[in-house]
């Protein structure tokens, strides 16, 4: 056999073996055992493991929330909802989709559902006392952490009114990314766009908002 034909049968073997899958994130691990003791019947085991998922969630899940609702209480009731539906359909989940990806879609849908039912109930509902005062307040938070004390800051409100300013979509994959710390391969899935349309929209994010905090300056 010349050297060549070894070659390609080499190559031929090579492009035959699959490439190792990608490991496991911490969330997608127990996310996994989760599944398994639910699908085993310890429902009990599944809840008290669930609690360490929570954990690993929480804070992230409420920065996204708090930016597509702009209100805490509103946002919590998002999370929380998120969380139950996660649980309850955990059967479903597919070991082979990071779990953060998942969860999110099921978060940002919520979330998208909720200013929907809120925006139906502002149109209709007038306040029982017009001379009252029916200004939103500012969410207070127990914890306060970075990303807190910057909304709380009067650059951070600029920041989230010009946010808000974007277009829709814009706005969903910029809050992914920069907030909500997803790659654009996640928000990708979340949002069934391509990896390049997220780049774009971000880029498109990043340079409008830009322009709209260089007015702030002026």
């Amino acid at each position: 056999m010349s050297r060549t034909t070894t070659r390609r049968a080499s190559s031929t073997v090579a492009a035959s073996i699959p490439a190792p899958a990608a490991p496991l994130s911490r969330d997608s691990a127990v996310a996994g055992e989760i599944k398994a003791l639910v699908v085993a019947g310890r429902r009990e085991a599944a809840r008290e493991r669930f609690a360490d998922l929570v954990a690993l969630q929480q804070r992230r899940a409420s920065r996204i929330a708090y930016q597509y609702l702009r209100d805490v209480h509103d946002a919590d009731e998002a999370v929380q909802d998120a969380f139950v539906k996660v649980f309850t359909h955990i059967a479903s989940y597919r070991e082979d989709l990071p779990f953060e990806v998942w969860f999110t879609r099921i978060l940002v849908n919520g979330c998208l559902d909720l200013r929907k039912a809120r925006s139906r109930r502002l149109r209709w509902v007038l306040p029982a006392n017009p001379s009252a005062d029916t200004a939103p307040r500012e969410p207070v938070t127990p914890e306060v952490g970075p990303e807190d004390k910057l909304l709380a800051s009067e650059r951070g409100r600029q920041i989230a009114a010009a946010v808000a300013q974007l277009p829709e979509r814009q706005r969903d994959v910029f809050t992914l990314c920069q907030i909500g710390g997803q790659s654009a391969h996640e928000v990708s899935q979340a949002l069934g766009l391509s990896e390049a349309t997220v780049r774009v929209h971000l880029f498109r994010a990043i340079r409008r908002l830009r322009g709209l905090l260089e007015q702030h300056r002026k």
